[in-house]
């Protein structure tokens, strides 16, 4: 059967602007780190894979002189790790509380795949445990337990790299042709192309101004029949889908001979 293979962070919920950027700048003062990251910061900050990344990123001379941090390269490395530890705890627990909820049609696909016995599966550069915590409140804990979860330092390149879903296609012996992939972001595309899938981005709020013209379908959203409807942003495999995407709109994907041009 077919695969569907879901971003988390973007996808799943809008967890970068509710709950990592908090997480970061919770964790940041917990630490009395001398930064704080507004919402302009982190539109820039998200273009970078990885949490851990992210706040390599912050590494500069003049950074490490005002925080104290040491001057070799190793221990530098194991302040990071530590800082990410803790932001994973805080972001975990957001997701916890319910502050993030699930994004429009998320939960309502999801179930459609699964009875429809299609394989369903995450693929995100983020840690583990906030990719888990992410996945059982925006889809349930009875099914979240039947995705199979690709996710954080388990290939070395993230995201644009290709290697994320090239490893989850390998471990799901499939081929491009039998998965399509839900993604929210300009690397996250990237990196699906480069591994040969086809791609449905629903945008996010840090990413509806980047370059889709790869993806099969943009879309606002998913949407819902009784709640949000999806606007069609881009229709590059012509498969015109209604006021929200089912699991059907995703298959035509597969088919489209627009998109296999």
């Amino acid at each position: 059967m077919p695969a569907l293979i879901f971003d988390c962070d973007g996808v799943l919920a809008d967890t970068e602007r509710f709950g990592h950027l908090p997480a970061f700048n919770q964790m940041f003062a917990e630490f009395g780190l001398p930064v704080q990251w507004s919402d302009d910061d982190y539109a820039v900050k998200v273009l970078i894979g990885g949490g851990k990344e992210r706040l390599a990123s912050l590494l500069t001379p003049v950074f490490i002189a005002e925080a104290g941090l040491p001057a070799d390269p190793d221990a530098q490395a194991s302040e990071v790790a530590r800082w990410h530890k803790r932001k994973t705890e805080i972001y975990t627990g957001l997701i916890a509380s319910g502050a993030l909820p699930a994004r429009p049609g998320i939960r309502r696909i999801t179930h459609e795949a699964a009875a429809r016995g299609l394989t369903l599966a995450v693929a995100s550069t983020s840690a583990e445990p906030s990719v888990r915590a992410v996945l059982e409140h925006a889809v349930g804990p009875e099914l979240a337990v039947e995705f199979a979860v690709f996710a954080g330092d388990v290939v070395p390149k993230k995201k644009p790299a290709p290697d994320i879903y090239l490893y989850a296609l390998e471990a799901l012996r499939l081929s491009p042709n039998e998965a399509i992939v839900v993604e929210d972001s300009g690397n996250g595309l990237t990196a699906a192309r480069a591994a040969g899938l086809r791609t449905l981005v629903t945008v996010s709020s840090y990413t509806a101004g980047e370059d889709f013209s790869e993806a099969a379908l943009v879309v606002s959203s998913l949407g819902d029949p009784d709640g949000e409807n999806t606007t069609v942003l881009a229709d590059r495999a012509g498969v015109h889908p209604g006021p929200y995407i089912t699991v059907d709109t995703l298959l035509d994907l597969l088919t489209s001979p627009k998109e296999r041009s």
